[in-house]
């Protein structure tokens, strides 16, 4: 996906080559071409027409030095832009509690227990952590199992109450067994459900209140395309989110 974007958009920037200064013609040639291929890449059309527009108002604005061409200005551009567009500052993971509980919610087959595994991982790995994966998918028989799997892969235990399908009471039992075993980091792992699914809903929202997590992630499959945005604003409204994890980016 994104190497498809960049050849988009290298190929945009090309319309610049040999030009001697950057103009309103030659500008606006660009941006037609760097807006169809946002558009191509399933950026909201709205989002890519503000952020040509952008582009446009400060190309037009900087004067073309001597030793810079303006196919190599207008990159700078887009690339300062696109930084902007993305968030532009670093925002790390809240993990100052004690412990510190992370909750996980996204739909069905979003990446959810792949991440958490993945996150556990890099806590305990790069930031000297000691956390605990949490199997609260009492839905799932599988999901269970698999988040054992990646916890035995890493090094990470698993707690999980088997016979108990009540995730709420799970979650909390798990902060107090983190508390009692040292781990400093709690990383719960729930079910997929649908932000329509209100007796699911109504489950989650019941363990956030529970447990009281520092960090509340969505996790969303990166193929979803622009209707991420929609459920991640639905999850929001009704359980309050604190990031967006895109999974599958591969």
């Amino acid at each position: 996906m994104f190497e498809n974007l960049s050849e988009r958009l290298e190929k945009s920037f090309k319309i610049l080559k040999g030009q001697g200064k950057i103009t309103e013609i030659n500008v606006a040639e660009t941006l037609k071409e760097v807006r169809r291929s946002l558009l191509d890449a399933d950026v909201n059309y709205k989002i890519a027409k503000e952020f040509t527009n952008t582009v446009k108002e400060k190309a037009l604005g900087m004067n073309v030095l001597t030793a810079v061409k303006p196919g190599q200005m207008m990159v700078k551009i887009v690339h300062d832009e696109l930084i902007q567009l993305m968030g532009g500052t670093h925002v790390d993971i809240n993990i100052k509690g004690n412990p510190a509980v992370i909750l996980m919610s996204g739909l069905q087959g979003s990446g959810k227990t792949t991440f958490s595994g993945k996150l556990a991982n890099l806590l305990k790995t790069k930031r000297g952590k000691h956390p605990l994966l949490v199997a609260c998918d009492v839905y799932r028989p599988a999901a269970i199992e698999q988040l054992k799997v990646l916890g035995e892969q890493i090094g990470v235990p698993v707690y999980s109450e088997e016979g108990n399908n009540d995730p709420v009471k799970i979650a909390l039992n798990a902060v107090k067994e983190a508390r009692a075993t040292g781990k400093d980091v709690v990383i719960v792992d729930t079910a997929g459900r649908l932000a329509i699914d209100e007796q699911m809903m109504n489950e989650i929202a019941a363990i956030k209140k529970a447990i009281d997590p520092e960090e509340t992630l969505f996790v969303v499959d990166a193929m979803t395309g622009q209707d991420a945005v929609n459920v991640a604003k639905e999850f929001d409204e009704k359980v309050g989110i604190d990031g967006v994890i895109l999974s599958k980016m591969d």
